[in-house]
């Protein structure tokens, strides 16, 4: 069952469940909270919920009937996923810029587990450094799927991972079928940042606020995941920064540039976690702290370098960076500035 992969967040699912069996689920639901807290995750296993033939008492999928046996293999004909992606090779016209070329990929990923994020993805279809985006061939998609009747004869389910990433003209597309929505459709769109989801849509669906996960959950459902590549990476920059080796400073900026734009950002977004983290870490309130063994190792002799003369600076400039690498500016150009400023606003 695709319930089974779901980590914490009982209160939601248990919310969710309630509103089930009310009958009172929205068309279109948002779930929002920060990464790695188990969004996707939750959104199969209401799909899975509202797809049920015969849901056990409180509204939880039975797991038997033929709807959650195929919904399990993520081949229900009323479940449907839309999802970012680049054309690559396979896709040889605007016309043809659709998500369903991916969908063996995306089905695959689903099934090893639901907890990844846009570089995983990226690294699944060979992205390179393209970044993914919906295409506006991707709206006429989405309603040409929707205006069919339900194979079942049940509900019909959209899940919209990553709204975010659909630029104007692919949002304004999907406007009128948010508006109108078939008879028995649901949207359970998945957002890490919904304040970049165009204010039309947003607006026509009902956010739910997921918190994070607590260390141990966290944990169980990232088994694999590795970010000490991105703490070596901080940890070089600071010291580097702090000792003024701008030859090596360069060579940092050079080995960032050679990743992919996804990746970039997300080591971005690390670095401005860890800029919190030492900040905080000064104050010597360890229920305040949300850090690995390694990450606090570093710092126990960094975190005074992080103080209230330069916390704000630091964590602007990153944000700074990483809005530039959305933007396509040249990588290597934007990690070596962001390391010449970190050797001034480590000095004050």
């Amino acid at each position: 069952m695709l319930r089974d992969a779901l980590i914490g967040q009982t209160a939601v699912w248990q919310r969710l469940l309630a509103d089930l069996e009310a009958n009172r689920v929205p068309h279109a639901l948002m779930f929002c909270g920060p990464a790695g807290s188990g969004k996707l995750a939750l959104a199969l296993a209401f799909a899975e919920a509202l797809l049920c033939q015969h849901p056990n008492e409180g509204g939880e999928a039975c797991g038997q009937c033929v709807s959650c046996k195929m919904a399990a293999k993520l081949e229900h004909p009323d479940l449907h996923f839309t999802f970012p992606f680049v054309k690559g090779q396979r896709i040889k016209n605007a016309e043809d810029s659709i998500s369903d070329h991916y969908i063996k990929e995306w089905r695959s990923r689903l099934l090893q587990s639901p907890y990844f994020d846009i570089n995983d993805w990226l690294e699944d279809i060979d992205a390179g450094n393209s970044q993914a985006t919906y295409y506006v061939a991707e709206a006429d998609n989405i309603q040409r799927k929707l205006a069919l009747k339900s194979n079942q004869g049940g509900r019909k389910v959209m899940i919209v991972w990553l709204p975010e990433k659909m630029n104007q003209e692919t949002a304004n597309k999907l406007l009128k079928i948010f508006e109108e929505p078939p008879a028995g459709t649901h949207f359970l769109m998945v957002s890490e940042e919904p304040d970049l989801v165009l204010g039309t849509i947003l607006s026509r669906t009902q956010r739910i606020l997921l918190p994070p996960l607590s260390r141990e959950e966290y944990n169980l459902a990232h088994p694999q995941r590795d970010e000490r590549l991105f703490l070596d990476m901080f940890i070089k920059l600071m010291r580097l920064g702090y000792q003024r080796k701008v030859k090596d400073l360069r060579e940092w900026a050079d080995q960032l540039a050679g990743m992919g734009r996804e990746q970039q950002k997300s080591f971005l977004q690390f670095c401005q976690r860890q800029v919190r983290e030492n900040f905080v870490y000064n104050f010597r309130l360890s229920q305040l702290n949300d850090q690995t063994a390694d990450e606090a190792a570093f710092s126990h002799n960094f975190a005074r370098f992080v103080n209230e003369r330069n916390v704000i600076a630091l964590t602007d400039e990153l944000a700074k960076a990483e809005e530039d690498i959305s933007r396509n500016v040249s990588a290597r150009m934007v990690f070596f500035d962001l390391a010449l400023k970190v050797i001034v606003l480590l000095i004050q």
